[in-house]
């Protein structure tokens, strides 16, 4: 159970020493979407700056989802809202998944907290029965719209006197329930705003608080949750700052203390539009479909506003958490420039590769798919090459029982490379990743298909390149095979070139001559980088097939 953090404060007045003990809330946070679409980059930023205002104070994150806008309702978006943030790292504490100690989590589950709520509001006649038809209320906009006025309700059912709200109470006549709104607005600090005040008396009409149906709408639920919720910072979009005042006015009315604000600026694109659904790229799901990390996702959200004491490319979350700061929020909006969410995957795909904590993870989901990709060249003929089984003992028990798999296969065609080294693959990804590729799906791409299959290369085709193809592979085999030379890309191009000079050839057909015996390509990286990422071992193999006849 949640309970307060007691902090004693002492000081002296007046010659005399006194104690006094306050107590300090614990910090309570929710995410709350609703599930009539499923994650996008707006509402990841959301939930990621309560995620990190809580993680920050050690307090809890809730994930409350306010589904009582029945007619738009997904199916499906409700768990799917969850996963992503799963997937994302900032999973939260509270929810109708994971459980606790305030719920349920699902608004549709909590309508008798709204009625307690709504009759409480009218036994203080701070609420008011309406009994307005739609067609009265759409004869009401229609009218505002031509005279050039601002849709809005006239209070007509708050004159109401109690005899009449009895004879159609009892007559049956469908209702809903409105907030006495007051005149006048006291102002409110709000976090990143600071002082607002905002008279929606005087520009709005009394708001519904529980439809006929007997839901709420969203400024009752809200209000209800967050005081039974215990939610003690709302962080929200900006949208909803005018709104406050009035939310202000219901936590009054219900004789509730009410949580302080955070209205956090929108989050627009590059030139300054909103960010829509319609769009279709901005939903979380499609980004993890295009292989972008949940870290680079984070990252590039942040690095658009504000908030943080550094503004840099290549923190993850751990590093939010640290660096966030809520008083660095500006009111500004932020913007958001999608052409980069590669450049951020690509520093987050090399920050994984040289973390030992998260390189083997990596290697493993890369070697899952090229054996996937290449599903179709293994037969089932056991191959036990002894680092193979030297790097089964250096894993984690989780890992054993992958490599277990790819221990009881081989590849059926001399063409194929056999690679199941965990290790082969980490020193592929080292040489070939730095600053080349964003997401591991372009390793398995046709510029990089050499470093998974054996190219079917014959001597006449190198002939063809150049008439010195033979002279070239036996001169770069010798080299090679000498050691060292295949220890960075600067060194092989200077011995490439000493190598040329010695042999009765151009530079360029030298080149050409090992990017087809290497790779069957006329493109793709430099032979060099090729040369590092394949291996000395393997350049001779591949260099020494082509000269067969």
């Amino acid at each position: 159970m949640f309970g307060c953090v007691l902090r004693r404060v002492c000081w002296k007045r007046s010659g005399a020493r006194r104690s006094v003990c306050t107590t300090q809330p614990e910090v309570r946070v929710r995410f709350a979407p609703s599930p009539t679409g499923f994650l996008h980059l707006g509402g990841l930023r959301t939930a990621l700056y309560n995620a990190l205002f809580a993680k920050q104070r050690r307090g809890a994150f809730i994930l409350r989802l306010e589904d009582t806008d029945r007619a738009r309702l997904v199916p499906g978006a409700a768990d799917a809202i969850e996963d992503m943030l799963e997937w994302a790292g900032i999973p939260p504490d509270e929810s109708s998944r994971r459980g606790g100690h305030y719920g349920p989590y699902v608004q549709s589950e909590r309508l008798q907290l709204y009625s307690q709520a709504a009759s409480s509001l009218l036994h203080t006649c701070h609420a008011y029965y309406c009994f307005c038809t739609n067609q009265r209320l759409e004869l009401l906009k229609r009218e505002a719209q031509r005279s050039g006025h601002v849709p809005r309700y006239d209070n007509r059912c708050r004159h109401l006197r109690p005899e009449q709200v009895q004879e159609k109470l009892a007559l049956g006549v469908p209702r809903v329930v409105r907030f006495r709104l007051d005149s006048g607005a006291e102002p409110f600090q709000d976090l990143v705003f600071g002082w607002t005040r905002h008279e929606v008396a005087a520009v709005e009409g009394d708001p519904v608080l529980l439809k006929a149906d007997g839901f709420p709408t969203y400024h009752l639920a809200s209000v209800v949750d967050d005081h039974h919720m215990r939610i003690s910072h709302v962080l929200r979009g900006s949208e909803w700052l005018i709104s406050t005042a009035k939310h202000l006015q219901l936590f009054r009315a219900l004789g509730w203390t009410p949580p302080a604000y955070a209205h956090l600026p929108l989050l627009l694109n590059r030139d300054g539009s909103k960010l829509s659904k319609r769009q279709g790229d901005i939903f979380i799901q499609r980004f993890r479909e295009q292989d972008v990390l949940p870290e680079s996702l984070l990252d590039l959200i942040t690095h658009a506003g504000s908030g943080f004491n550094n503004n840099r490319i290549g923190r993850r979350l751990d590093e939010l958490i640290e660096e966030f700061n809520i008083s660095k929020i500006t009111t500004h909006s932020a913007l958001l420039d999608l052409d980069k969410v590669h450049e951020f995957n690509r520093v987050h795909l090399q920050r994984r590769i040289e973390d030992p904590h998260t390189r083997v993870e990596l290697m493993e989901e890369l070697r899952q798919r090229v054996l996937h990709t290449h599903g179709s060249d293994i037969s089932d003929h056991a191959v036990l090459e002894p680092h193979y089984i030297q790097r089964v003992l250096q894993l984690r028990k989780g890992h054993i029982s992958c490599l277990q798999e790819l221990l009881g296969h081989s590849y059926s065609y001399l063409w194929v490379r056999p690679l199941v080294s965990l290790q082969q693959l980490k020193d592929v990804c080292v040489c070939v990743c730095q600053g080349h590729i964003s997401c591991l799906q372009e390793l398995l791409g046709h510029s990089y298909s050499y470093l998974w299959v054996r190219p079917l290369v014959s001597l006449q085709q190198l002939k063809d390149v150049s008439a010195e193809a033979a002279d070239i592979a036996a001169a770069v085999i010798q080299l090679v095979g000498a050691g060292g030379s295949v220890s960075s890309t600067e060194r092989l191009n200077r011995e490439l070139k000493l190598l040329t000079s010695r042999l009765n050839t151009t530079h360029s057909s030298l080149m050409r001559v090992l990017r087809l015996a290497l790779s069957a390509q006329q493109k793709g990286p430099s032979v060099a980088e090729m040369m590092l990422s394949l291996g000395e071992q393997e350049v001779c193999v591949r260099l020494q097939r082509a000269l067969e006849p």
